[in-house]
């Protein structure tokens, strides 16, 4: 067994956990990483990155099937699925952490492929691959950084069926030909949506009555019915009841309600389990198999002295690869600043995610949240007006980027301090609309300003004119007692 020390270790290689031990090795900080699976994470090989390899070649194939010109010479053929998988292997690097690692090892970063456990304060015991251990203690910080794992339910038969679950869909060679997808939030509306572009012919139970619950009911019923439209059957308010795989590999037959029926594969994204069941939790006064609590400097709340910090999902924050690169660059600051005595500037280090995080789902449409939706700024107890816009109706010109172009989009507003509080896209490449959206929500720029950031024409970005015009009219309804008309055409 050896003994090492550092200035700060980190549990946990995934984008966070990473992106934070870049930090502080820059700094000139001594710094270890600890990983049990794959140096980069999740989000990399099993996630984010192949999912959304997987989904570009559906986008971009149904965009030219409705460009005149283009689609009549698309074949009916479909996509070469040989070179969809090449170019995902591509992306995950093959499932090798080889060039990571040795990167990180290049700035100085220690990195341990095993498991990490804590045994006390400031200490980590890890098994490493070749069952070895070390013992690691750290100066100033130790950063959990675990992340999440797929939940299985406790159905009948379903874990002796070997379910796919986003590891297994991500890096698939072949697409099944009947799938069922279970679970009703982002990742099962990415998986249905990427099965069915493929060629599956996919039914989706969601146990809930609604897919995307935390969604605007609008933005909801638009993916919904797209799915549908694509060819997915959607059965709501129900679940699995049992499961059945004889043979290995063979069929499956799936009970739910009063109907079997038999797919390929049982496709699962019932909800992630928090990775902090066996990282010693207990040793330090916290529960494991649960979220860590963290202030807004990113520490566990109820451990004395500050010393250890938790990051992206470990925190339950927000499940958002973006939010966790976030986390772990701004730890990174606020733990060197801590190191260097600075403490008057842990004020501007605190953390600013609450309330205007922004997320994509990468369906056909794209579907873009970030911060709050109405009944959220509601229910907190905001005085809220909204502004919403149906395109192309609102903007004629969109109807140039392809036909049958269709989207939507709601501001929710703060009526008291005419703030944003949230906003919701939906529509053909509306991903490009999330960063502006959250800019006004952390600046907390006011709506009467954010009118005058007039978006050039003809673009995407001009989704907000109509939603900004209608503010305009009011202004001059308040004003001059003069009606408002909110059909507004550009």
């Amino acid at each position: 067994m050896t003994r090492e020390q550092f200035d700060v270790i980190v549990v946990g290689g995934g984008v966070g956990g990473v992106a934070a031990v870049r930090k502080l090795a820059a700094a000139g900080l001594k710094v270890s990483i600890v990983e049990d699976r794959l140096v980069g994470g999740e989000c990399h090989y099993f996630g984010c990155n192949p999912s959304k390899t997987l989904i570009r070649p559906i986008e971009v194939f149904n965009l030219a099937r409705a460009v005149p010109g283009v689609a009549e010479t698309i074949s009916d053929t479909g996509l070469s699925l040989p070179d969809v998988f090449a170019k995902r292997d591509a992306i995950i690097e093959h499932l090798s952490d080889r060039d990571r690692t040795v990167s990180l090892q290049q700035s100085g970063v220690s990195v341990f492929h095993g498991s990490g456990r804590l045994t006390g304060p400031r200490t980590v015991r890890v098994v490493q691959a070749d069952d070895t251990q070390a013992v690691l203690t750290a100066r100033h910080a130790v950063v959990v950084a675990t992340g999440t794992s797929p939940h299985v339910p406790e159905v009948p038969g379903l874990a002796r069926a070997h379910p796919w679950t986003n590891r297994d869909l991500t890096t698939m060679t072949h697409v099944p030909r009947r799938t069922l997808v279970v679970g009703g939030g982002p990742m099962s509306v990415e998986f249905s949506t990427i099965l069915a572009g493929l060629g599956s012919a996919v039914t989706h139970l969601v146990r809930g009555n609604t897919l995307l619950s935390n969604c605007e009911p609008e933005a909801s019923e638009m993916v919904t019915e797209s799915l549908r439209k694509s060819g997915v059957t959607i059965h709501f308010g129900t679940e699995l009841s049992a499961v059945t795989r004889p043979v290995p590999g063979g069929p499956v037959t799936a009970t739910f309600r009063d109907t079997t029926i038999e797919v390929d594969e049982i496709v699962l994204a019932a909800g992630r389990r928090t990775n902090t069941d066996d990282v010693g939790l207990e040793t330090v006064g916290l529960r494991g198999g649960e979220t860590v609590s963290v202030n807004d400097h990113l520490q566990a709340v109820d451990v004395p002295g500050g010393w250890l910090y938790a990051l992206g999902d470990t925190t339950g924050r927000a499940r958002l690869s973006h939010i966790s690169t976030y986390h772990g660059r701004l730890v990174a600051d606020i733990i060197v600043a801590r190191a260097a005595g600075h403490a008057h500037v842990m004020d501007d280090l605190a953390a600013r995610d609450a309330h205007s995080q922004a997320q994509v789902i990468y369906t056909d449409p794209q579907l873009v949240r970030v911060g709050r939706s109405e009944s959220q700024a509601r229910a907190a107890g905001f005085a809220v007006r909204t502004r919403t816009a149906r395109y192309p109706d609102a903007v004629t010109h969109f109807a140039l980027n392809r036909d049958g172009f269709d989207g939507w989009a709601k501001l929710v507003i703060d009526d008291e301090h005419n703030v944003l509080l949230g906003a919701t896209f939906v529509g053909p490449q509306f991903s490009e609309l999330a960063q502006a959206a959250t800019l006004a929500i952390v600046a907390g720029l006011p709506i009467s300003l954010l009118r005058h950031a007039v978006a050039p024409h003809p673009t995407i970005n001009q989704v907000w004119d109509p939603l900004l015009a209608q503010e305009t009219e009011l202004v001059q309804h308040l004003r001059t007692g003069e009606p408002t008309t909110h059909g507004v055409k550009l």
